[in-house]
């Protein structure tokens, strides 16, 4: 199966990697406008075989086919890319966030449709088996139904050098930069956490958010303008009536990425709490039953469960489209459009 990358940023190693990991599967061409990047990129993943283009129009031009593209630009460049990839009528595989705003991912998303290619959008942490199985308890009804819901990601981006030195490195100052397409800790990793929650309790009717941008961080390093928001707190009521809190931070000390997740039910409890080095993603925790009286807690370990980059290859392979689709990248850009209105108006919104 033949593969192309666009885009060669920091993550782009990350779809890389995950894709050469699957049987038959190769990444004939890249490309990207910077080629410094592309050329270190090819050389340093030792891909001399691929072909390099400086440009996506080169690429699908000189490219005779590709069995699916995956999309790794930065987060302004996601629409532009992405409709000439569907247009030439391929497969594609985008990284997170969809868009920059909703607008632009509703038209994705009507692109997508209308193409009938196989569209993903790469929310990693739904590749949890412990949350999948979280999922799969919700909806099959048997803890009743969800009333609460406490949903956090955090990360200590901004007060660890365990990524680096975000004040030197451009790879990382762009996420700290309206000016560059960063939407922030909202749009980089509050759209994981919503769709967390989102896709185990339901869709959100309100939501009411407080976004916080510090400043003691200066307010500019070179070009780079420090003026996306680090971090956010939203209240949300579920179409379902459950009611809860979803929040994000960069100042998280102590966490690299944890994402928790826990859905109180009327007939019992769940939770999950990813970590960076993926030790605790297969373990669910559950109260039920006679556990309930006890304020105890039992863990079930989960079977590890396929990857987002192996779903999208086994997509292809069969052509039904698994989650996430692109109509669901929409959907949580919406939450994220509502949550900066909420937060500019001071009040609940309509999601």
């Amino acid at each position: 199966m033949k593969l192309g990358i666009v885009g060669t940023g920091n993550i782009s190693s990350r779809h890389l990697d995950e894709f050469q990991k699957i049987e038959n599967v190769k990444i004939e061409a890249v490309c990207d406008t910077n080629e410094k990047n592309l050329n270190k990129f090819i050389n340093n993943n030792k891909i001399n075989n691929t072909r390099g283009y400086s440009t996506l129009e080169e690429m699908l031009e000189k490219e005779e086919y590709f069995d699916g593209i995956s999309n790794t630009t930065p987060d302004k460049f996601h629409k532009e890319t992405t409709l000439k990839i569907l247009e030439k009528g391929y497969n594609i595989f985008c990284e997170k966030p969809l868009a920059e705003n909703y607008q632009d991912a509703r038209e994705m998303a009507q692109a997508a449709l209308k193409s009938k290619k196989i569209n993903m959008v790469n929310f990693t942490y739904r590749e949890s088996s412990a949350y999948q199985k979280l999922v799969e308890i919700i909806k099959s009804g048997d803890l009743g139904v969800p009333r609460h819901v406490c949903a956090s990601y955090y990360q200590s981006w901004l007060t660890s050098n365990k990524w680096g030195n975000w004040r030197d490195e451009d790879k990382w100052l762009w996420r700290l930069s309206r000016n560059h397409g960063s939407n922030g800790a909202l749009g980089d990793t509050g759209v994981h956490i919503f769709d967390f929650a989102v896709n185990a309790v339901g869709d959100i009717k309100e939501i009411f958010t407080d976004i916080k941008t510090y400043h003691d961080k200066g307010k500019q390093i070179g070009d780079y303008i420090l003026d996306a928001n680090d971090g956010f707190n939203s209240l949300v009521r579920f179409e379902n009536g459950a009611i809860g809190t979803v929040t994000n931070t960069r100042y998280a000390t102590g966490h690299a990425n944890s994402l928790i997740l826990e859905v109180f039910c009327t007939k019992g409890a769940l939770k999950v709490e990813l970590d960076e080095e993926r030790t605790k993603w297969s373990t669910l925790h559950i109260c039920i039953d006679e556990n309930i009286n006890k304020m105890a807690w039992d863990t079930i370990e989960c079977p590890k469960t396929p990857s987002n980059y192996q779903n999208f290859i086994e997509s292809i392979k069969t052509n039904l489209n698994m989650q996430p689709d692109f109509y669901q990248g929409a959907k949580i850009q919406n939450i994220i459009d509502k949550c900066i209105e909420s937060n500019e108006i001071g009040r609940w919104v309509d999601v």
